[in-house]
C-alpha cells in the first residue's frame, strides 16, 4: 500500500462519507472519491479497485435502508438484476480490450440531456405514473444495458437508472431511487470480484472508507425517504451536470 499520511487517511475517509451521502441520492459517488485517491498518490488500478470496494458498502447501506423501510421490493427486480450481472461481467471484460475514448467524448452531452429531462419531465415526481415499457422488455434492455455500462465505464449510472425507472416504468422518485441501488450494487460487486482476483484492492484504506460510505449512504437514503422528488430532482440535475463538466474538462 502507498504510504499515506494521517491527514490523507482522514481526508479520504471524509470524502467517502460525502460520496456515500451524494451517491445514495443521485449516484456518482465515484466521481468524488476516485480523483481524491489519485490525488493522494494511489496508483490508478489500485485507486479504481479501492474505490469500487468502498462504494459497494455505500450502495449496500442505502439498499438495505430502502428495503427495511418498505420502499424497495427485490422480487420484481430479479430479472433486471440477472441481466445487470451478465451485462456487468461483459462490460468489465470488454473495457479491457477496447478504447473507451469515444464513450468518454459522447457521454458529457448525454448527461446534459439527462439533466434536462430530470429538470422538466412531469414523470419525475412523488406519484407513480402509468408504465411505458413492460417489465419483460425493460429488464433485459435497461438492466442489461446499465450493467454493461457500469462494468465498462460507470459515471452517472445511478442517474441513468433512476431516469429509466421513473420514465419507463412510471415509478415515483423514492421508488425509482431505491430500485437503482440493487442494480448498481450488482454491477459494482461484479467488477469488484475481478479487481479482488487481481489483488488490486488496498484493504486497510478501503475498509476505513467503507465504514464512512456506509454511514453517509444511510443518512442520504433517509433524506430521500423523507423528501422524495423535492430532494432527488435538484441533486441529480446538479450532480449530472457536474459529471458532464468534469468529463468535458478531462477530454479538453
Amino acid at each position: 500500500m502507498p504510504e499515506l499520511s494521517l491527514v490523507w487517511l482522514v481526508g479520504l475517509t471524509a470524502a467517502a462519507f460525502v460520496a456515500g451521502f451524494i451517491s445514495s441520492i443521485a449516484g456518482a459517488g465515484g466521481m468524488i472519491v476516485l480523483p481524491c485517491l489519485l490525488w493522494a498518490g494511489v496508483p490508478p488500478v489500485q485507486a479504481l479497485a479501492t474505490n469500487k470496494c468502498q462504494s459497494v458498502f455505500g450502495t449496500l447501506s442505502s439498499a438495505l435502508n430502502f428495503l427495511r423501510k418498505g420502499h424497495l421490493q427485490l422480487r420484481p427486480l430479479r430479472w433486471a438484476l440477472l441481466y445487470a450481472l451478465i451485462g456487468a461481467v461483459i462490460g468489465t471484460l470488454w473495457v479491457q480490450r477496447v478504447d473507451a475514448a469515444l464513450l468518454e467524448a459522447v457521454l458529457p452531452y448525454v448527461l446534459i440531456v439527462l439533466a434536462g429531462y430530470f429538470a422538466v419531465s412531469p414523470r419525475i415526481a412523488d406519484l407513480d405514473k402509468p408504465p411505458r415499457l413492460r417489465a419483460s422488455v425493460f429488464d433485459p434492455l435497461v438492466g442489461g444495458g446499465l450493467g454493461l455500462y457500469g462494468g465498462a465505464f460507470g459515471p452517472g449510472m445511478g442517474s441513468f437508472s433512476a431516469a429509466a425507472f421513473a420514465g419507463l416504468r412510471g415509478f415515483n422518485m423514492r421508488k425509482a431511487t431505491a430500485s437503482t441501488k440493487p442494480l448498481v450494487l450488482v454491477a459494482n460487486a461484479s467488477s469488484l470480484v475481478i479487481f479482488i482476483a487481481g489483488g488490486h484492492v488496498l484493504w486497510a484504506l478501503a475498509l476505513s472508507m467503507a465504514v464512512a460510505q456506509f454511514a453517509g449512504a444511510r443518512l442520504g437514503s433517509n433524506l430521500v425517504i423523507r423528501r422524495g422528488a423535492a430532494l432527488v430532482k435538484p441533486v441529480i440535475v446538479l450532480t449530472t451536470l457536474a459529471i458532464a463538466v468534469r468529463l468535458v474538462l478531462k477530454n479538453g
